[in-house]
């Protein structure tokens, strides 16, 4: 089965980002509660200082989701077609 998800050019580790963003947001779900009924920077503030490894792991998210994704290069292997030759 892990021969066949090579093959289409899958990633078995697509579970790695989905489980760091899950668990940040989880970790700071209180602090986006709290800043959803009335928003202050000072609440802003803490909420960064004292969840500092969730909060990076929100902004680096997108560079992980890349990372561990999908391979968006796509082999020359029979695919090759070249035009008219003049």
């Amino acid at each position: 089965m892990a021969e066949r998800a090579r093959s289409r050019g899958l990633s078995g580790d697509r579970w790695l980002p989905v489980l760091l963003l899950g668990l940040s947001l989880w970790d700071l779900r209180t602090e986006f509660l709290l800043l959803w009924e009335h928003f202050t920077f000072t609440q802003l503030i803490f909420a960064v200082r004292h969840h500092c490894l969730a909060v990076i792991v929100l902004f680096c998210s997108p560079s992980l989701w890349r990372r561990y994704g999908v391979s968006r290069r796509r082999s020359d292997a029979g695919g090759n077609i070249k035009g008219p030759i003049e």
